[in-house]
């Protein structure tokens, strides 16, 4: 039963919520302040219905408050507001997060976390990195392994449930975490002892890295403070360490001309995907995501309307484009739709050579059996294209190819707005904040031809005078 407190011009409700695991009482309370101009009848009355509406909610589990400990918050978080609001992959990536914010902040109760705390934790992280954090090293040649068992590479991740990018890097010798042994030890029933090396990490964190973790706590204690758990998000006052912003990578115009050159040997499908990064500026799970349905040949327009990436535990998974205006229609070139059309047909007789076995998922881009295609699959493969042409190319990734359309434009003085609504961003000043290097160069050349523009008559008359001094 609510028990009733007057405190001041207020009232305080109590109800006890049992106890806890540990056997310690749970309260949940509530301060009610009567309307002035309240007749104390009115006030008993009113408190007293309060006090009663208060206890439903406690009984069915509605009422939290501010004492409730970060480690269980963020779990509640995740089931009562991510899984309905936030996209899959940010989901995923909060989750990895996790692990080392409740080591180092789960004890905490909400309502007294400070930003000095929060400063700390950054402080630890930019210092000495997740050191609580162990990695596997493997022992065994597991690029011989992958080939006895007569799978691929990408087969092989997908049976194990990683990432290809993961996999290829730990056939290479580089270090995965515990998760990723573990499972690759399950599919070829490897010792984690014996075949990998188990070191602690204490590789300091990159402001980015950190900069993450900052915007998932913050997220975090937004959502408490929106259910009214807290007063003030302490991550408003706290400091994470700055980003040195640094230019965008992009491909010149004679650089992008031999990329597409070096292409022309490729096989269809993975030039194709890249001659579409660099016509349409495309992020890579768009492009992923295209359906045959998109492409409308007769306007020459592409529409982007899904987003493809793969999500751990879960394969790869269809959601909606990164933000609202990332769902845009898209004018192609003639040269756009003609390799996609040419790229249709190769695709056609790929599936009929298949018959049964092919996967008719309507998708653009896929795997040998026509189901969607895993988004690290074209990064991989990019990434030993460019290996192959290291000395007439620079070291870029596919987003550097967005980059690189974006530059185009702005070179050619496409409007800045055109520019936005084909990238798919918010607004324009997002375009500009990104591609603040070409802005400003195009603004010189504006400069330059103003001057010419009201000058070019002087200059004349200058040239005349001399001639005459003379």
């Amino acid at each position: 039963m609510a028990t009733i407190e007057k405190r001041g011009n207020s009232y305080r409700i109590t109800v006890s919520c049992g106890v806890d695991i540990t056997g310690k009482q749970q309260r949940r309370r509530m301060t009610y302040t009567p309307d002035p101009g309240m007749t104390k009848r009115q006030i008993e009355k009113e408190v007293q219905r309060q006090a009663v509406l208060f206890e439903e909610e406690c009984q069915k589990g509605h009422v939290l408050n501010g004492n409730i400990k970060l480690v269980d918050f963020i779990e509640i978080f995740f089931t009562d507001y991510a899984a309905a609001k936030l996209k899959k992959k940010t989901i995923e990536d909060y989750r990895q997060l996790t692990p080392y914010v409740n080591q180092a902040l789960g004890h905490l109760r909400i309502d007294r976390i400070q930003p000095m705390q929060l400063n700390a934790f950054y402080r630890q992280l930019q210092e000495v990195g997740t050191q609580y954090k162990c990695v596997y090293k493997p022992l065994i040649d597991l690029k011989e392994l992958i080939k006895r068992s007569g799978i691929s590479v990408a087969q092989a991740a997908r049976e194990c449930g990683v990432k290809e990018n993961t996999l290829r890097g730990a056939v290479k010798g580089d270090n995965v975490q515990e998760e990723t042994a573990k499972a690759i030890c399950r599919r070829f029933k490897l010792n984690l002892k014996k075949d990998f090396e188990k070191t602690s990490r204490n590789k300091p964190l990159s402001p980015v890295t950190i900069r993450h973790y900052h915007r998932f706590i913050s997220t975090v204690l937004n959502v408490a403070v929106k259910w009214q758990l807290i007063l003030y998000n302490p991550c408003q006052r706290a400091t994470p360490p700055k980003i040195e912003k640094t230019p965008p990578k992009y491909l010149d115009e004679e650089q992008a001309a031999r990329l597409l050159g070096y292409l022309e040997t490729e096989e269809m499908q993975n030039k194709t995907m890249i001659k579409l990064f660099i016509y349409t500026g495309m992020r890579r799970g768009e492009a992923c995501g295209l359906e045959w349905k998109d492409i409308n040949f007769k306007t020459s327009v592409i529409t982007v309307r899904r987003n493809s990436q793969y999500i751990i535990k879960q394969g790869i998974v269809t959601d909606s484009t990164k933000t609202a205006t990332s769902e845009r229609s898209i004018k192609a070139s003639k040269s756009c739709i003609d390799m996609l059309k040419d790229y249709k047909i190769w695709q056609e007789e790929r599936a009929r050579l298949m018959g049964d076995r092919w996967n008719y998922t309507d998708r653009l881009f896929t795997k040998a059996d026509g189901s969607p295609i895993h988004p690290d699959t074209i990064t991989c493969w990019f990434r030993d294209f460019l290996q192959k042409h290291s000395d007439d190319l620079p070291k870029i990734t596919i987003h550097s190819l967005r980059h690189t359309n974006a530059t185009l434009m702005i070179n050619q003085g496409i409007p800045i707005t055109t520019i936005a609504a084909r990238l798919g961003h918010s607004t324009p000043s997002t375009t500009t904040t990104i591609y603040a290097h070409s802005v400003k160069s195009m603004d010189a050349a504006a400069a330059d031809t103003l001057e010419f523009i009201l000058n070019k008559g002087k200059g004349s008359t200058e040239q005349i005078q001399i001639k005459k001094n003379a």
